[in-house]
Parts: C-alpha cells; sequence; structure tokens
C-alpha cells in the first residue's frame, strides 16, 4: 500500500499561519520607528510574508488533516517559519559585510531563534552592525518558539484547532500530553497565557531593578529583549557579553526563571487552582528540583576546588563566596535547562568542570515546559525500566509495571521513551563525529569535546558549548556543510526527532 499524505492540506494551512506570523513583525516595526533604523526592513519584510502566506492558502482550503498530514504540516511549520525569520536578516545585511548576509548564516541563526537553541554565528562585532530592530527580531523568534509555535496557532486558529489534538501531540510528542481544559484549543490558550504572564511579570522586575538603580544598563529594551529569551529557554542576548553585562542582582532575577522556564507548565495550571499538592507530588518536578539542587552543589565544590581561572569573564573569587554560589547555580540552571546565557566562559574552566557542565546539558527540562535535551521525565523512565529488567532478571514470574507518580506507564509509551533515548544518542554520536571530520577537511581542528559539545548543544537546543563553541564563542567558523547539518539538528531536536524521521522513513519504506 502506498504512503499517501494529502500535503496541499498541510501546504494550505501552513499558508494560515504564515500570514499571523507576519504580524508578529510589527512587534520589531515598532522598535525600528522608535529607533528610526531599519524601518523599511520589517514593512517589506511583513509585505513578503503576508504575500508568502496568501499565495499558499489557495493551494488547499481543506482544513481536516489526517495523522500523516498532522506530522507534514507540524514539520514544515516549524521549518517554514525558521525560513521566514531569515527574510529580515537577509534584507538587513543585503550589500553589507554583516554576517546574516549569507543565506545559511541567516537560516542558522533564525533557527536558533525559533528552536530556541542559542546557537549563534553572531559575535560582538556582528552584533554590534545591527539595529535595535533586527536584535529585537532576533529575540522575539525564540518567544514565538517557546511554547511552541503550533500551540500558539491552535489557540488562536480556528481552523488550526479543529486537528488540535494531534498537531500538540506532533509538535510535542513526548510521554504526557496534558489536556487541562474539556478544549485544546483552550487548554493551548491556558499555556500561553501562563507563559505570557510569567514573561510580563519577569520583564517588570529586569525594568523595575533599573528604575531603582540597581541595574543601570538594564533599561526597557534590554529588560524586553531578555524578557524573549529567558522564559523560552533561548539564550539570545543583544549584549555579547550575555548576562554577564549585568549586575549580579540581575543575574539573580534571572537564575529563578530559568528554573521556571524548565517546570511543566501545566503544573502552575494545576497552582493556580489552588491545587499545589499536584505540582509537590509530581514525580518529575521532584527528580527535577533535586537534580538541579544535586548539580549546583557539586559544581560548587568544583569551583571551591579551583576549576575557573580567575580570568575577566571566566574565574570565580577563591572559596565559597557569594559569587561561586551565584556563578554555580546560575551555569545549572542555564545549561540544564538549554537556556545557554552565561555570566562566566566556562569554556576556559578545567576539564572536570566542563565534563561536569556537559552531564547537565543531557539531563534537559522538563516535558511541557520550554526546556531542550533529553528531558527529566525520560530519564526517569528508562532509570526505572533498566530496574525493572534487572529485577524481572533475577525474578522471571514478577510482574513489575514502571511506575510514575503511583501510576502505570503505558507500555507503548515505555517502548517510545526508549526509541526516543536511542534515537538521540545515535544521532548525537553520528553528528559529532561528522562536524569533527568536516572540519579537519577544511583544515580547522577542534577537540573531542568540542565536536561533541556543537552536535549536542544544536541537537539539544542549548546553544553554547565549549572552546571556541563558548558562551562568547560562534559558531561562525563551521563549513556550509556542517552548519546545514547544525540546522538540521536544531530542527529535528525541536521536534524531538520522532515527527521528522517518521516522515523520511514512511515514504522510503514505501519506495520499495
Amino acid at each position: 500500500m502506498a504512503w499517501r499524505v494529502r500535503w496541499k492540506a498541510s501546504v494550505g494551512l501552513l499558508g494560515t499561519g504564515l500570514k499571523y506570523l507576519a504580524v508578529t513583525m510589527f512587534v520589531p516595526l515598532v522598535v525600528a520607528v522608535v529607533y528610526a533604523e531599519d524601518i523599511w526592513v520589517f514593512a517589506l519584510s511583513i509585505g513578503i510574508v503576508t504575500a508568502a502566506g496568501l499565495a499558499l492558502e489557495q493551494v488547499d482550503a481543506d482544513p481536516e488533516l489526517g495523522p500523516r498530514e498532522a506530522l507534514l504540516f507540524v514539520s514544515l511549520a516549524w521549518l517554514m517559519a525558521a525560513l521566514v525569520g531569515t527574510v529580515p536578516y537577509l534584507l538587513a545585511g543585503y550589500g553589507t559585510a554583516s554576517t546574516l548576509a549569507h543565506p545559511v548564516n541567516a537560516l542558522f541563526e533564525s533557527m536558533s531563534g525559533f528552536t530556541t537553541t542559542g546557537a549563534t554565528v553572531m559575535g560582538e562585532i556582528s552584533l554590534e552592525r545591527h539595529s535595535h530592530a533586527v536584535l529585537m527580531w532576533r529575540q522575539l523568534t525564540q518567544w514565538l518558539g517557546g511554547m511552541g509555535i503550533i500551540v500558539l496557532m491552535i489557540a488562536i486558529l480556528p481552523e488550526v484547532a479543529v486537528n488540535g489534538a494531534q498537531l500538540m501531540a506532533s509538535e510535542a510528542p513526548g510521554p504526557e500530553l496534558q489536556k487541562l481544559t474539556p478544549k485544546i484549543a483552550e487548554t493551548a490558550r491556558v499555556l500561553w497565557l501562563i507563559y505570557f504572564g510569567f514573561t510580563v511579570v519577569y520583564i517588570c522586575l529586569l525594568y523595575g531593578l533599573h528604575l531603582a538603580e540597581l541595574a543601570p544598563n538594564m533599561d526597557l529594551y534590554n529588560a524586553i529583549a531578555h524578557g524573549f529569551s529567558t522564559l523560552p529557554t533561548g539564550g539570545f542576548s543583544p549584549q555579547a557579553d550575555s548576562i554577564a553585562a549585568f549586575s549580579a542582582i540581575v543575574q539573580w532575577v534571572v537564575i529563578p526563571f530559568m528554573i521556571v522556564a524548565g517546570v511543566n507548565f501545566a503544573l502552575f495550571w494545576h497552582v493556580l487552582k489552588g491545587e499545589a499538592e499536584v505540582m509537590l507530588e509530581n514525580a518529575e518536578f521532584r527528580f527535577y528540583a533535586g537534580a538541579i539542587a544535586v548539580l549546583v552543589a557539586v559544581l560548587t565544590f568544583l569551583l571551591v576546588r579551583g576549576a575557573a581561572p580567575p580570568t575577566e569573564l571566566g574565574g570565580v573569587t577563591d572559596g565559597l563566596t557569594e559569587n561561586t554560589l551565584r556563578q554555580a547555580a546560575f551555569q545549572v540552571a542555564s545549561l540544564m535547562n538549554s537556556t545557554g546565557y552565561a555570566t562566566a566562559d566556562f569554556a576556559q574552566w578545567d576539564t572536570h568542570a566542563q565534563v561536569f557542565l556537559l552531564f547537565a546539558m543531557f539531563v534537559g527540562g522538563s516535558a511541557g515546559s520550554t526546556g531542550g535535551g533529553v528531558k527529566v521525565v525520560r530519564w526517569l523512565v528508562v532509570l526505572k525500566t533498566i530496574r525493572r529488567e534487572l529485577f524481572t532478571t533475577a525474578h522471571p514470574d514478577a510482574v513489575k509495571p514502571v511506575r510514575l507518580s503511583g501510576s502505570v506507564v503505558d507500555e507503548d509509551a515505555v517502548r517510545g521513551i526508549i526509541v526516543f533515548t536511542v534515537l538521540y544518542i545515535l544521532l548525537f554520536g553520528f553528528a559529532a563525529v561528522f562536524l569533527s571530520l568536516d572540519t579537519a577537511r577544511i583544515g580547522i581542528q577542534i577537540s573531542t569535546l568540542e565536536a561533541i559539545s556543537a552536535s549536542l548543544a544544536t541537537l539539544g537546543n542549548i546553544g553554547p558549548g565549549f572552546g571556541r563553541l563558548g558562551p562568547f564563542g560562534s559558531y561562525l567558523f563551521f563549513s556550509i556543510p556542517s552548519k546545514l547539518l547544525m540546522i538540521f539538528l536544531m530542527w529535528v531536536g525541536r521536534l524531538e526527532i520522532v515527527p521528522v524521521l517518521a516522515i523520511f522513513v514512511s515514504a522510503l519504506d514505501n519506495r520499495h
């Protein structure tokens, strides 16, 4: 039986989404007007994207999608969003020496933004060359991608809400998809409202520090810009020194919001309903909170032992001080949740500290959060499954289901988690080898740790790596094939691999 998919239905619905994505460009357009910079860039971008959306809408007006069409739509929606995101970059960079004038670099930056990866091809000079409006668009792409483009479309577009449940499952195919309200569109709105609420509170706190003269350079522009990249665990910053450019009190304010971003947002809905015990009894949340506490304690110990040299952005003061605790807490909260912000150049820390941070990158945030990585709940299920297999090996007649928070995890879900984890590790390993060989081909030598971190940072949507890929570094030196591979990794990593590969595998299987 041939693998058939009504691709026109997916493409037609995609056109509707593009029209509304064009509306979001009015935010940087307002910034462009305020600063009198690049107004034409965003006016023209809005026209181009709107026209593209209207054209695609004519392909097919049927809003009904089957399972295959849903997978195709979700995969194309994220790819198309990244392509649309390149339009302002290319227009702003046209005829200049800007890094983003090259289409592959522009696509890398855009895909990194929408997938909330935070890996960048822009260095300090590139940031200075671009206008406030372009840099705000760069920040906004992360905020739009944080809670999910599809979830946003379900929340505001009736045409998309018709297929809401399967689209949400395709966009975030994790082990948990909680329907908080009777209608899936209402659930999408609840999640986005919680996300929006945290963002507003965070921006107000940051700007309040500025008004209180505790953060002189955290003006309204910077407060909004960092609000757009913290809650989605994105990590982009208009400042070359990231959060290190701001005072210690700003860094302390950022830490809890990075941690919040890694929590399942559905749990906050229960807290708002007065059901805080649901959060406290949740096995994933307890594991997540405990993992952060342990990782911070261990990293603090490593820093006290002298893991960080006393450089301008890399070191900490000797002994157990406020600075040591802040650096440890910040780096763990940032890398475990895939935010990618930095207050120190951990690429200069010793090997023990760097390997430890690499381990933190593997942990990831919670399912239902904006965090990347494998996700805490998957590691929980994997560990419980391993324990069950060891137990049943010694007790062949025993029936021991995997349980989370007192509930039995469906065996199909367990199998799906194991498959995802294996795919994740295989893809990560293949990419690391490819990046190492390809950089050697063009005469650039990178260390094993750099290759590993580049693969993990893009697949896990984390952002910074080690060596020249550190928090104040750039991915610009990679070749075009390597950048294209990492663009692919960011894309499939944000969709958690399965939807994209399912399309390719199904198509290939039915050719034979």
